[in-house]
């Protein structure tokens, strides 16, 4: 770790709980410490020593252009000359709403919101008030934010550290909480037999990406939308990670399913917080001030993440922008791959659109269980030698990876030339 991190990181440490703000961060899955960043532009990041990655952690996943997209940064210093923030109305809110509902046709209202927690924990309250029932349910290994009801049997930051569940959440919470494992269409038909007509909700990351990337079988969602559509169920959508990065209309315009509400983040807002929840008039108009529901927020709409996401999603209509990125994103997880097998290790590879993970492990991983087989102290050395060659990559097993338009060909490959490396170390 380099000397200005190593002093930043140790004065972090008595500030802030771990010395971050957010626990991934913490390079507890990979080993060593924290680099602290000091700029971004394109596809590369400089830490605070001034050593250079190719970057393909993007922020987890907004930063769909790069860091510091010229015509974004030019859009946001015209607004910031404006003001930055008025807790009331402004064009540009009505603008975005009318950009989300063009993209997500199953959404006919939308509420932005600051964070992709607050837009899980949202539409979930709504839902509950819609069917006047309490339990939800949801899949092993998928992350929707850090509320109380979702901290069970979660991904992410969760699958990191080994916590199934996490202390501080309410025992009758959490037993409202069904979960089953994600892609298993026998176990969730069980749980709908066995709560029939109790559950209010389903939430669900359409293409898994907080246990790594995990695929969805096409059957399984299809059953998913069936089930629901019988006992009466509210089916969400957690796009905060998919929505305008798999597909401009996100997962559910790939597998073709219309859920009852859907939940973004990420991207919407260009790389600036924000978060949104969205769905069918009849559940939306519960929403304050329209009905008894209540949800509000000081920043809500904030006029620098709106303006920064409606110029990137303007920018993301641009024709062949999508096409590139899946063709790049193919040419790097493929390599990835040929690269470790001819040095004698064999990967499991999971990509859709410009999101991808690689797992050590030989087994196909379509679930959190089979996600959990993966070698994670490979993954570590791995990790390491890349960022000693300057490739940036998440620091840990259990997160996805993510493509920029910015990222070139050059990129790609001297991430591949990094990764041979890496790879030959795993057989000294």
């Amino acid at each position: 770790m380099t000397n200005k991190s190593q002093e930043l990181f140790e004065k972090a440490r008595r500030l802030m709980p771990g010395g971050v703000n957010s626990p991934v961060r913490a390079f507890r899955a990979v080993g060593g410490h924290p680099i602290f960043m000091a700029s971004g532009k394109g596809a590369t990041i400089v830490d605070v020593d001034g050593k250079s990655y190719i970057d393909y952690v993007l922020s987890w996943g907004p930063l769909i252009l790069g860091h510091a997209h010229p015509e974004v940064v030019e859009t946001l210093v015209k607004v910031l000359e404006t003001g930055t923030s008025f807790g009331a109305c402004t064009p540009r809110e009505v603008e975005l709403a009318e950009r989300i509902t063009e993209a997500y046709p199953s959404i006919e209202r939308v509420r932005l919101v600051n964070s992709g927690t607050e837009a899980t924990l949202s539409a979930l309250r709504v839902a509950r008030a819609a069917t006047g029932r309490d339990k939800i349910l949801k899949f092993e290994g998928c992350y929707h934010g850090h509320g109380d009801s979702l901290l069970v049997k979660a991904g992410s930051g969760v699958a990191t550290l080994g916590l199934p569940d996490s202390p501080g959440v309410p025992r009758a919470l959490a037993e409202l909480t069904v979960t089953v494992p994600f892609n298993h269409t026998p176990a969730l038909e069980e749980a709908f037999r066995v709560h029939r007509n109790q559950l209010a909700a389903v939430i669900v990351e359409p293409v898994a990406g907080n246990m790594g990337v995990v695929v969805p079988h096409l059957d399984f969602l299809e059953k998913l939308r069936a089930l629901t559509l019988e006992q009466g169920t509210v089916l969400i959508f957690d796009e905060v990670m998919t929505g305008f990065r798999v597909a401009y209309g996100g997962a559910q315009q790939l597998y073709k399913i219309d859920p009852d509400m859907t939940t973004l983040g990420k991207i919407i807002g260009g790389g600036l917080p924000v978060g949104a929840y969205g769905g069918k008039a009849r559940l939306m108009d519960l929403v304050a001030p329209v009905g008894p529901v209540y949800q509000a927020g000081t920043l809500s709409g904030n006029p620098l993440a709106v303006a920064a996401g409606l110029k990137t999603l303007e920018i993301l209509r641009r024709p062949g922008l999508y096409e590139r990125l899946d063709l790049l994103t193919e040419k790097l997880v493929g390599g990835l791959v040929k690269e470790a097998a001819g040095l004698g290790t064999l990967l499991t590879a999971n990509r859709v659109g410009s999101m991808f993970t690689i797992f050590f492990t030989p087994q196909p991983v379509s679930d959190f269980a089979s996600a959990q087989k993966a070698d994670t102290a490979a993954y570590s050395l791995f990790f390491h030698t890349l960022l000693e060659a300057g490739v940036y990559f998440p620091p840990s097993q259990f997160e996805a990876a993510f493509v920029s338009t910015s990222h070139s060909e050059g990129d790609m490959t001297a991430t591949l030339e990094a990764a041979s490396l890496a790879f030959a170390g795993l057989h000294p």
